[in-house]
């Protein structure tokens, strides 16, 4: 280690930052980005792709930054992943009222519909794959469906991080799929959404907004302009005396991602089954559970913001999505475009037609307004089902939020979870077995849904 490579580490984050705000103010003045609700970072990662070696060379930066920039993303999927589980609460305060307290009720079926939502891609995925057996795909060809919709653009991070850990030599592919994936998903996963506010706004099917509505300025913009309505970004823990609170907040991250790099490495020396191929990250998702069960039990809890957190690993979110696209390879990923292409034409179709199916069938209550928050998490971000939300709910008067992030936490963590299954199976059995396993926990997530409805509402509900 010496003090150059640290300087030269430094100045190649100098790109991403200014493509970063180049992409900011490109969202604030072109109406297609606000139409579609583009994130800055993907905006000028594609600027930053478009513009260095891979293209057309314009730009003073050496390749070899690029180079770093491919290996960013799977750095930086350790402490976001990691970051998961701080802060988090899994109890909701429910209301005492009979509608309230049947509202809340959607969470299980919510979870199961979300959880069999995100397997149905993998299923598409690796489906599409089989479908396209003679075409050279490599042994993962398919992951990068649900790896960009349900993931995003930060998630392909940990596919590469996960394929790279194996040796396997096509990770970069991969995540450069997984990144052109993701972005299909984001734009057409709010197109779609907008498409269905509209269409339920005029059918009466949306509880709140009775006619299509137009989007306020902040949310198609990026950002609001009057200081006195802009949110806090979270509580200040900590006094500043002793220590930040982001300090704070970002010293257990780190310690987390130190213990999972540390547990890895002895899991590998003593060359344990299992746990010596387990990916750093999910470590530190398991290292970070424990920590803040520990300091949940000594009643230390009030030392964490989870709004803190979000932004922490927001922040290393926006560089790592910014780096991935800015070193996608496009040879390698314009030699996959036709089966991507029909994988993400049937994800889209898949997904849209289990949520509006399920979620009107089993859910009770706002079942439009949870659908539509679900669809914005299953081809994009969780954000994504915000920003939906937002618009068929202006000013989150209804549960939805609640019974989606929720939804959501738990998802997520299932999803995570599994997602080292829909690796390892294809490369030891191909596409057609993966296809298949996927295709049952879809089945038996879609279950769970209607039979926790079933308890919560009984026999006699038929549906919205």
């Amino acid at each position: 280690m010496t003090n150059a490579l640290f300087t030269d580490l430094l100045q190649c984050l100098g790109p991403l930052g200014i493509f970063l705000l180049i992409g900011v103010f490109l969202r604030a003045k072109i109406k297609i980005f606000q139409q579609t609700f583009i994130p800055a970072s993907v905006i000028g990662g594609f600027l930053l792709l478009l513009l260095g070696p891979q293209v057309m060379n314009v730009l003073p930066i050496p390749a070899d930054w690029f180079s770093i920039y491919s290996l960013l993303p799977g750095i930086l999927i350790v402490p976001i992943v990691a970051s998961v589980p701080l802060g988090l609460r899994l109890n909701s305060k429910q209301s005492s009222g009979g509608q309230n307290s049947e509202i809340f009720k959607n969470i299980l079926p919510l979870i199961g519909i979300g959880l069999g939502t995100s397997m149905a891609q993998f299923f598409v995925g690796y489906g599409t794959h089989a479908a396209f057996g003679n075409s050279n795909l490599y042994d993962v060809f398919g992951i990068e469906l649900a790896i960009g919709f349900v993931g995003g653009h930060g998630t392909a991070g940990t596919l590469g991080n996960m394929l790279q850990e194996l040796n396997l030599p096509y990770w970069k592919t991969s995540q450069g799929v997984a990144i052109t994936t993701a972005t299909f998903g984001i734009v057409g996963g709010i197109l779609i959404g907008i498409a269905l506010i509209n269409w339920a706004a005029r059918h009466g099917q949306t509880a709140l907004l009775k006619k299509p509505a137009d989007i306020a300025e902040p949310i198609r913009v990026g950002f609001e302009k009057d200081i006195s309505k802009q949110s806090s970004i979270g509580r200040e823990t900590m006094q500043s005396s002793s220590i930040d609170t982001l300090a704070f907040h970002a010293a257990l991250i780190f310690m987390a991602c130190l213990l999972s790099y540390l547990f890895l490495s002895w899991a590998k020396a003593l060359k344990i089954p299992v746990l010596g191929s387990i990916s750093v990250w999910a470590y530190g998702m398991i290292i970070m559970f424990a920590i803040w069960g520990l300091m949940c039990k000594l009643k230390i809890d009030y030392m964490v913001d989870s709004k803190i957190k979000s932004k922490i690993s927001g922040a290393f979110t926006d560089f790592a999505v910014i780096a991935a696209i800015a070193s996608l390879p496009l040879k390698a990923v314009a030699a996959y475009i036709v089966p991507i292409l029909v994988m993400v034409v049937l994800g889209f179709i898949v997904t849209t037609g289990i949520l509006f199916f399920f979620c009107k069938r089993f859910l009770k209550g706002y079942w439009f307004e949870q659908m539509i928050g679900t669809l914005g998490m299953a081809t994009g971000v969780f954000l994504t089902g915000v920003l939906l939300l937002r618009i068929c709910d202006p000013e989150l008067e209804s549960p939805a939020l609640a019974n989606y992030s929720l939804s959501y936490t738990v998802t997520s963590i299932i999803y995570f979870a599994m997602l080292n299954l829909f690796i390892v199976l294809p490369i030891a059995h191909g596409a057609l077995v993966t296809m298949m396993v996927a295709l049952g926990i879809t089945i038996a997530a879609l279950l769970f849904a209607t039979i926790t409805s079933r308890i919560s509402f009984g026999k006699e509900f038929k549906g919205n």
